[in-house]
């Protein structure tokens, strides 16, 4: 809301987890737009789809039950994480995410991973974009479906990643446990 006051044009995109603010959808609160997707130009002058994603999920759209199975168990292991990850640090070790290994392990999850992203950028094909910006799946990627750009931003939970745009409109995924490793061999290299 800060930013938005500023001057900054600020939209929200609710997704499955808090599907609640849809309701809002078309509405403004304080300067942020709340909206189900928008188009953003970039630097360049590319024009990129931005949405959750979740419409695009067979799953989440029509068997509601298993969805909400999922979302318990997927919350289980983020719990879970934080034990990990507490033990982890007492043993000098890097973050490492227990959720997000437990998807790399399921052979179905990559399936619906692959068809996931085809069938998102295929519905900004059809929107005559030149690609798409979304989250849901929380697998942060970057890739090109036949010169149409396709963006993960992943999620700051789970693997903690963030889509970025630079001034010259290039895009980036930024992995905060890799600049966070970074920035420990930086501090330790000083100290030596």
């Amino acid at each position: 809301m800060k930013r938005a006051k500023s001057g900054s044009r600020v939209v929200y995109i609710p997704g499955n987890h808090d599907e609640m603010f849809r309701q809002f959808s078309g509405l403004d609160f304080g300067g942020v737009e709340i909206r189900r997707s928008a188009v953003h130009e970039t630097a360049d002058g590319r024009r990129l789809l931005v949405l959750h994603g979740d419409e695009f999920d067979a799953v989440v759209m029509s068997q509601r039950w298993l969805a909400f199975l999922g979302d318990a168990a997927y919350t289980f292991l983020l719990k879970l994480n934080v034990a990990i990850n507490a033990v982890r640090r007492r043993l000098n070790l890097p973050y490492w995410s227990l959720s997000a290994h437990a998807k790399h392990k399921v052979k179905d999850a990559v399936a619906f991973i692959s068809r996931f992203e085809e069938t998102v950028a295929t519905a900004a094909r059809k929107r005559h974009l030149d690609g798409v910006v979304c989250g849901h799946i929380h697998t942060a990627e970057q890739r090109d479906f036949d010169g149409l750009a396709y963006y993960n931003d992943g999620d700051w939970v789970e693997s903690c990643t963030a889509l970025v745009e630079h001034p010259d409109g290039r895009m980036e995924i930024l992995r905060w446990s890799e600049e966070v490793l970074a920035r420990t061999t930086e501090i330790r290299e000083e100290a030596a």
